[in-house]
């Protein structure tokens, strides 16, 4: 397979989190409301959202000092696999800017207060809303008497670059990609692509938050019925979407290898930073619901106190399993990571878990610090944490369904 072909896969992901919003349930006087913006003329480009609306992004403005430093962050929110799936989608935030809420809550890497954010307050701060429904990584179409469908993330992508590039990006100094879930797994996409945008004398970075989706079939895995069910739903998502970019001869199952970070990251010449919980994809790869008919994870799932000896097992084995996947990653001079043992999924837009009194730590550094002192320079950059239950930072906050808000509408159709 072609390194293009390899690249033209590595991006379409995210999951609904498992983590309450409960951080962002601020006074009011605090929280940072950003206004929409909806790009101009997009759709003469075909960057369109999975319905033809016009894609949006979020821009606050840095300012003094970081005036002309710029962090990017792609909105994850789940995919879609097949055409029902993608339609059903279309017809929500999650497909079309129509039905986006039109002020965005800026917190953790994105806040504006410098006790709350330390290195990046005052940056120009962006968040690209997210309504392609394959992690920025399609560009195609489907159009009948029925149906019109538009899959064109990366044009998506291209074209709110584009659109900030006379804003300033242009002119950059500092860059950070960032990007959370289904949006974390973007950045391993247009990682090393940004640089080519911005000035070759700027320091570009990328972070990818809970993006790290385990390829457990790759080595010797299955789920927990015996079956390859994240491979398989890869397989048909980019069947659906991306698999024209590719060569016409590559195998199905080559290529939804190639949707796994842990297969395209030695490849990313930008350096990267891995921000994940060891625990956080158990729910989806190795014990999805379609693997569980009896619900005897269910408990498990909701409280992972209430494992028994053998789903703890289970669970230590899984983290294992993500630390060997990276361990040729753990050797890189300008990678980072902060891999620590909360179950928790997107920890950098949330306040608590990015910086706060209470926060995560790994050898008392928050996840604000450590992202910090690796993009600067400013000393180790890889963290790594003992196995559950031993770290007594973690709220282990695990929410009910209530909680996952804006999950059915953003989750892809399979039995998970």
């Amino acid at each position: 397979m072609m390194m293009s072909a390899l690249w033209a896969v590595v991006m379409m992901m995210g999951v609904t989190p498992w983590r309450s919003i409960h951080c962002l349930e601020v006074k009011e006087e605090k929280r940072l409301l950003v206004a929409m913006t909806l790009v101009p003329h997009a759709g003469s480009t075909g960057a369109v959202c999975l319905d033809g609306s016009p894609p949006a992004y979020h821009l606050h403005g840095g300012l003094g000092g970081g005036a002309r430093n710029w962090l990017l962050q792609f909105e994850g929110g789940g995919w879609c696999n097949d055409v029902a799936s993608c339609a059903a989608r279309s017809k929500t935030r999650r497909g079309s800017t129509r039905y986006m809420n039109k002020l965005e809550v800026f917190s953790g890497i994105l806040s504006n207060d410098s006790t709350a954010n330390p290195d990046f307050y005052d940056w120009n701060r962006v968040k690209l809303r997210y309504c392609d429904g394959a992690s920025f990584g399609g560009d195609s179409e489907l159009l009948d008497s029925t149906t019109a469908l538009y899959f064109r993330g990366q044009r998506i992508w291209r074209a709110i670059v584009l659109d900030l590039l006379p804003k300033g990006l242009i002119q950059a100094d500092k860059v950070l990609l960032s990007g959370c879930s289904a949006g974390g797994l973007a950045t391993f996409l247009h990682c090393d692509d940004l640089t080519t945008f911005v000035p070759e004398t700027a320091t570009v970075k990328c972070l990818s938050d809970a993006g790290f989706f385990l390829d457990v079939s790759w080595i010797g895995r299955r789920d927990v019925s015996g079956e390859y069910t994240i491979r398989s739903f890869f397989g048909s998502l980019v069947s659906l979407q991306v698999r024209f970019l590719l060569l016409s001869d590559a195998d199905d199952d080559a290529v939804a290898q190639c949707f796994f970070p842990q297969h395209a990251l030695s490849y990313i010449r930008t350096p990267y930073f891995i921000l994940n919980s060891a625990y956080d994809q158990f729910h989806h790869i190795f014990v999805p619901p379609s693997a569980d008919p009896r619900g005897r994870w269910n408990r498990c799932k909701l409280n992972p106190l209430a494992c028994s000896p053998i789903q703890t097992a289970i669970l230590q084995g899984f983290r294992n399993e993500m630390l060997k996947a990276l361990e040729s990653f753990e050797g890189s001079q300008n990678g980072g990571m902060f891999i620590n043992s909360c179950f928790t999924h997107c920890q950098s837009e949330l306040q608590e878990a990015w910086f706060g009194s209470n926060s995560p730590r790994l050898h008392n550094k928050t996840i604000a610090e450590a992202v910090g002192d690796w993009y600067f320079d400013r000393g180790a950059a890889k963290e790594v944490d003992c196995p559950y239950p031993c770290d007594s930072t973690c709220d282990n906050l695990i929410p009910s369904n209530q909680v996952l808000e804006g999950s059915r509408e953003s989750m892809p159709k399979i039995n998970w």
